[in-house]
């Protein structure tokens, strides 16, 4: 049977608790981790999360103070059942959140809107300028296009020889002005 030994560096201290060897993570994702784990186990052990009404409302108190007073918590202190509720009420709170944004940009849409019928250009033009910039409605971003075409070697060499010749002609044009001096050389353009 063989032997192996690890190489193990020297000077590194390791953390003193498991605490201290997680990244730094906020009271939200602290959350979320823990709340991730109560259930996991949960479903290992094949006993289900019931919060009592003494959970829940303690799973409130907790919720007003990371929400409205944005206090810093120490979930080691509660219950599975109290942070596995606190979590499922503030994953809600985030999803209202989102869905009062988005009434909220509607509102804004709106306003602008009947601001824009205002008689008056000096209230119309500003709200239909912020409308044009609106996502989806994008009335002012410049855009260019490039457009691609395949020719055929022939077609490309046929396309420089006639832009060649306009060229020359303009030059022998210019020659008789006494604009520009010119030499006009033939080159063989066929391929060897």
């Amino acid at each position: 049977m063989s032997t192996y030994m690890l190489d193990i560096e020297k000077d590194i201290a390791l953390p003193v608790t498991a605490a201290e060897a997680l990244p730094s993570m906020s009271q939200q994702e602290e959350l979320e981790v823990r709340a991730r784990t109560i259930k996991l186990i949960s479903d290992l052990q094949g006993k289900p999360i019931e919060p009592d009404e003494t959970d829940k409302n303690v799973a409130r108190e907790l919720a007003e103070k990371m929400l409205k007073h944005k206090e810093n918590i120490d979930f080691s202190n509660y219950r599975n059942e109290t942070l596995a509720y606190l979590a499922g009420m503030i994953s809600t709170y985030d999803q209202m959140l989102v869905n009062d944004l988005a009434d909220y940009k509607l509102y804004v849409i709106n306003k602008l809107v009947e601001q824009s019928a205002n008689p008056d250009p000096k209230y119309a033009l500003p709200a239909i300028k912020a409308l044009g910039e609106v996502d989806g409605v994008d009335a002012f971003k410049k855009r260019s296009e490039v457009t691609f075409q395949q020719k055929s070697v022939e077609e490309v060499e046929k396309s420089l020889l006639e832009k060649l010749n306009k060229l020359e002609k303009l030059a022998q044009i210019g020659l008789k002005r006494g604009a520009i001096d010119v030499k006009t050389v033939n080159v063989d353009t066929r391929t060897h």
